[in-house]
């Protein structure tokens, strides 16, 4: 899913991130870098779940002497003032995606090939509101990911292995000290 095309009448999106982490920055006592608006500019025009090495190597294409540790404390920034959004979809990663702009999506993971399919449900979101009315539960937010194996892994014979559980072994029994 990309960005929400701007619309006429509407503050573009991207200038909206860049006030919104230019107050961010200022209220935090921190200050404007040009290489971190270099690596915001970068991340909120791609559009897309993005990688700290993904993001670093598209950054160093227009400035060599971009660190990851600065890539990594940009993200951190842009994370804290609502401009990206953390994913840790299960291979130890963590996954970025711009939270501007962009409207509520769930998310397909395939588990071989680490393909990210993006999804809109109306009944989805509709049961999920049952559910919650039915417990008496009210919801500020949620994710939803599935994981599995996309069209391409399967049309190359992948196979799907089931998941597997981890056992919560049993706590000993305290014994008491001897005296």
């Amino acid at each position: 899913m990309t960005q929400a095309p701007s619309i006429p009448g509407q503050a573009d999106p991207l200038d909206v991130a860049r006030r919104t982490l230019a107050r961010y920055i200022a209220d935090k006592g921190l200050k404007s870098t040009r290489q971190r608006d270099l690596i915001a500019e970068t991340f909120l025009s791609q559009g897309e779940h993005l990688r700290v090495e993904q993001l670093l190597k598209l950054v160093r294409t227009l400035d060599s002497r971009v660190s990851a540790a600065t890539v990594y404390r940009t993200m951190k920034l842009l994370s804290e003032c609502g401009l990206a959004s953390q994913h840790h979809f299960g291979d130890g990663q963590t996954c970025y995606e711009p939270a501007v702009g962009r409207h509520h999506h769930d998310h397909l993971i395939c588990t071989r090939c680490h393909a990210i399919i993006e999804f809109e449900s109306d009944r989805i979101e509709a049961l999920q509101g049952t559910i919650a009315r039915r417990h008496g539960f009210l919801v500020t937010h949620h994710r939803l990911e599935l994981y599995g194996l996309c069209a391409a892994c399967l049309a190359s014979g992948a196979v799907a292995e089931p998941e597997k559980v981890k056992e919560k072994k049993p706590k000993p029994a305290e014994v008491p000290a001897r005296r």
